[in-house]
Formats: C-alpha cells, structure tokens, sequence
C-alpha cells in the first residue's frame, strides 16, 4: 500500500489529527489523483460496510460443546492415577517395615545359653523412652509414616465404597 492510500484511509475511518484531516480534504479538493483515489476507497469501504458477516448455526455450537463435554467425561478419574506411585508409596512401607523387622532380629542376644529366662520385673522408665524420639529426623520419620498410612487407610476404604456404590 502507498503514501496516498495509507492517508485517505486513516482519512475515511477517521484517526487522522485536525490537522492532517483539513490538510487532506484540501488535497483531496484540489488534486485529481487524490480525489480519484478517494472516491474508489470511499465506495469501497461503503462495500465491505454493506456485507453481512457468516455466522454458525446453533448447531454447530452446541456440537462443538457436546464434543468437548464428551471428550471429557470419557476419561475416567482412576485414569489420571499413576499406579507407579501407590506401588512406590507401598513400597516404602515394606522396605521400613523390613528394616525395622531386621534391626529388631539383629539385636536379639542368641547366645542365651540356658534358654529364654523372662525378667522377674520390667521397668522402663518414660525418659528412656523419650530419649528414642527427640531428634528432629525420628519425628519427622514418624509424621511421615502417619500422613502416609492415613493416605493409604483413606485409599483403601474408597476403594472399597466405590466396589460396593453399582
């Protein structure tokens, strides 16, 4: 597009300044080119104003919007689940589970040579007990542990619901 173009059609829609606007229509009133030019642009613009815009039927709207609905409610929920991680999560239960098994195995005196005596009283003292749980990394072990078994209770018991539900 040239120079002339590009200024009466700023012209015709109207975003020219006062000024270039006056100066224009004197162009325009004044110049052959300039008039020509203005009355093509002019009758064309009248001609795209004229033409009415296709629309989409109803139908094709409401089609659209039933396809994506569907497209949706066709992927189940059990989808979106990884088994990767639930088979990890259970994982780790029994790799802790076993570690534990093995360290409690692992401490058992087995060179009781007369037998398995059972002490006459046993005491345990509440700051012995205490002394297993105050370092940071036990409790935070442990609150893990809790948090994951409440995830795995609540898991299991839905799974068992939904079973039931049909």
């Amino acid at each position: 597009m040239n120079s002339i173009e590009e200024k009466l059609w700023n012209y015709i829609d109207g975003t020219l300044p006062v000024a270039e606007q006056q100066a224009i229509a004197l162009l325009i009133e004044q110049d052959e080119v300039y008039a020509s030019k203005y009355n093509e642009l002019l009758q064309l613009n009248n001609d795209f104003s004229a033409i009415e815009l296709d629309e989409p039927g109803m139908a094709f709207t409401y089609n659209v919007m039933e396809g994506i609905r569907t497209e949706h409610a066709l992927k189940p929920l059990k989808a979106t689940i990884d088994k990767r991680i639930i088979l990890g999560i259970a994982g780790f239960f029994i790799l802790t589970m076993a570690v534990l098994l093995i360290y409690a195995l692992s401490s058992v005196n087995w060179t009781g040579g007369s037998g398995f005596k059972m002490p006459q009283q046993l005491t345990v003292e509440a700051t012995q007990v205490n002394s297993y749980f105050k370092g940071p990394a036990i409790k935070a072990f442990l609150f893990f542990d809790v948090v994951m078994a409440l995830f795995f209770i609540d898991y299991y018991l839905r799974r068992k619901s939904i079973v039931k539900e049909p």
